[in-house]
């Protein structure tokens, strides 16, 4: 199974929600999976346990702690901004060398499987040079790209797809999360990425049976 980035084409696109899914699945089938959430925009420390990081560590069935969100949540700002403008705020700045080499030290740990979330989508800055792309790319993971299935939604995955594919980041899967209230249907959704997605396998969060797709996409990643 080894270690995957879960990444999406925007903000609020389901990715923590995949995440502690498959956390918790897993941990269903008797394995001891690990999760972590590096960079965090948005966080308040008196309402931690609703973060993403306090999510995670709750799928994990781990106390949330000061010491516990500095392991797995080690950036984390306060603004709901990309990363870039969320560290400005505070006068800091997001360290890449030191953000790859904390996701490369995650992946040669022991624990199996392991997801690591990134923040927003594909391409949100993390400073004035690199995004999230750079980032998944530099950690030489494969990742899982999240999407929806709104108005819309299919010109957002297939660029992202694009843009992961030019900067040789494997994508193990896309998750199409139906969307609430959309105009399009969630199959017709698929059937159009499928004729456009070049192979990548597509698996499907459904509002009546999210579980069926949580397994097919464990299955993939193996």
């Amino acid at each position: 199974m080894g270690t995957h980035f879960i990444t999406g084409t925007g903000t609020d696109i389901g990715k923590t929600w995949l995440t502690c899914a498959l956390l918790r699945h897993w941990q269903a089938a008797g394995l001891r999976p690990a999760g972590y959430k590096p960079l965090l925009s948005g966080f308040d420390e008196q309402q931690a346990a609703t973060s993403d990081a306090g999510q995670i560590l709750q799928a994990l069935g781990r106390e949330i702690t000061p010491a516990a969100l500095d392991e797995i949540a080690p950036w984390r700002f306060a603004a709901p901004l990309s990363p870039d403008l969320a560290a400005a705020r505070e006068g800091r700045r997001v360290d890449f060398e030191d953000l790859v080499a904390l996701t490369r030290r995650i992946t040669s740990a022991e624990f199996l499987p392991t997801l690591i979330e990134g923040v927003g989508g594909v391409m949100a800055p993390l400073d004035e040079t690199y995004t999230v792309r750079d980032w998944i790319a530099a950690s030489q993971l494969p990742c899982v790209l999240v999407a929806g299935s709104y108005l819309g939604s299919l010109s957002h995955t297939l660029t992202a797809l694009e843009a992961l594919q030019k900067a040789g980041a494997g994508v193990t899967a896309i998750v199409v999360n139906e969307s609430p209230g959309s105009s399009v249907a969630l199959v017709d959704t698929l059937a159009s990425l499928r004729c456009h997605a070049g192979g990548v396998p597509l698996v499907a969060i459904t509002r009546t049976a999210p579980q069926t797709g949580i397994a097919e996409l464990a299955a993939c990643l193996g």
